[in-house]
């Protein structure tokens, strides 16, 4: 084999590749011709690699790329981007990419964040586009309300820091692909209130996201654990003295974050569900705004019915105002009734409710009994009560107002 030098310009490229070219005309060429020439063809696509490097196509080029390989139509871009007009504007160039849609198309069809994310970089702030109803105005985040909560450190003009005190809060949660992407949207989400302000919501998950991460647990979680078993155990926690605490220890032996975060003004918010960044955990937030025991126990078990049943990937939330049960919105997302019945179920089964009929003369014994022979507190039969029956002056005493706070802190 001829002596192979390294190719450092192109004056060595040109002459490697004239080589090439008479080693590829020979036609009986020796095993030592058919070394060299394989060691040339590595060498030129090495120096190549490096100085003539084939540029990512731009994103909207690797969707139609994508869709003529899957044989898509436009409107088959409509669940992953939003209406057909979005879908037009995006494939005209016109309209760019989101995040909500860069997760979609990736999650769905296959094509690689780094294309989608191209000149779109994944930092708050950092040309990242978010859509025209959900873009982040720093200083409208509740700035004074998280320094009071010792979220953020409280310095004169805070306002005139906001950019930076958000950027730090984004990190802290993970990134803003940890952030649920249809968090800032009015009106959005499984279970919203229409008067919850998108800033606060916004600051508020941020906030569980950084504790979430910043609170190892001691086992991770396994996708299928949280059952229609698993929940009623957890229900039948409720009925110790350290009921609240026994569910925290439990939940994180499983791999799941509950978390105290206390509200912010119009939030309205009584808990969420969601996942953490890096661990894909999924976190259980309450904000414990009625602090009472048949409260907690009902949201706890709706939001681990929406982590077995619905929280699927970074991104998922599920941010409920439980308030909006006795007036549920026409569009509410049906998942919210799936959890609803789920927990219900978990903390008295329909079958020995109904057999029960409590809501005919129910009484301080009756109630207690009841919630003994089903293994329960009875803030949440008394609880179930006030509900079915819209009377919620009655058995005021059961519900253990107070409870939850004494027996564990906030998160700071």
């Amino acid at each position: 084999m001829a002596q192979v030098k390294p190719i450092r310009t192109e004056v060595d490229r040109q002459a490697a590749l004239a080589r090439i070219d008479a080693l590829i005309d020979l036609e009986n060429r020796t095993e030592a011709e058919s070394e060299e020439l394989a060691v040339l063809a590595d060498l030129v696509e090495a120096y190549e690699r490096k100085h003539f490097p084939i540029p990512l196509p731009a994103p909207v080029e690797a969707i139609r790329f994508r869709m003529e390989q899957l044989g898509l139509e436009p409107r088959d871009l409509a669940p992953h981007i939003g209406s057909r007009g979005k879908v037009s504007e995006v494939l005209s160039g016109k309209r760019p990419l989101t995040l909500a849609m860069i997760r979609a198309l990736h999650k769905n069809l296959g094509i690689p964040a780094e294309v989608l994310l191209q000149e779109q970089a994944g930092e708050v702030g950092a040309g990242v586009v978010e859509d025209d109803d959900c873009l982040v105005d720093w200083k409208r985040l509740p700035l004074l309300e998280m320094a009071k909560l010792g979220w953020i450190e409280a310095v004169e003009r805070v306002r005139d820091h906001a950019e930076e005190i958000g950027r730090s809060l984004v990190a802290a949660a993970g990134g803003l692909r940890a952030v649920p992407a249809p968090l800032c949207r009015r009106g959005d989400g499984p279970r919203p209130n229409a008067k919850a302000d998108p800033h606060a919501l916004f600051a508020w998950t941020l906030k569980v996201l950084a504790v979430a991460r910043s609170r190892p647990l001691p086992a991770s979680y396994r996708p299928g654990t949280v059952t229609p078993d698993f929940l009623t155990g957890i229900a039948r926690l409720s009925a110790r003295e350290d009921g609240p605490c026994a569910a925290k220890e439990e939940l994180g032996r499983h791999g799941i974050h509950l978390l105290f975060v206390p509200h912010l003004r119009r939030t309205y918010l009584d808990g969420a569900a969601l996942m953490a960044a890096d661990t894909g955990s999924p976190v259980v937030a309450l904000t414990l705004r009625h602090d009472r025991l048949d409260n907690f126990w009902f949201c706890l078990l709706h939001e681990l019915a929406h982590v077995g049943r619905h929280l699927r990937g970074l991104g998922d939330a599920f941010m409920d105002d439980m308030d909006l049960r006795d007036a549920p919105a026409r569009n509410e997302d049906p998942r919210e009734r799936e959890a609803d019945e789920a927990a219900e179920e978990a903390l008295i089964p329909r079958a020995e409710w109904e057999a029960a009929r409590l809501t005919r003369a129910p009484s301080y014994a009756r109630v207690t009994a009841f919630a003994q022979r089903l293994g329960v507190h009875p803030a949440i039969v008394a609880g179930r009560i006030r509900h079915e029956t819209k009377d919620f002056r009655k058995f005021a005493p059961l519900l253990g107002s107070g409870e939850v706070s004494r027996l564990l802190a906030y998160e700071k």
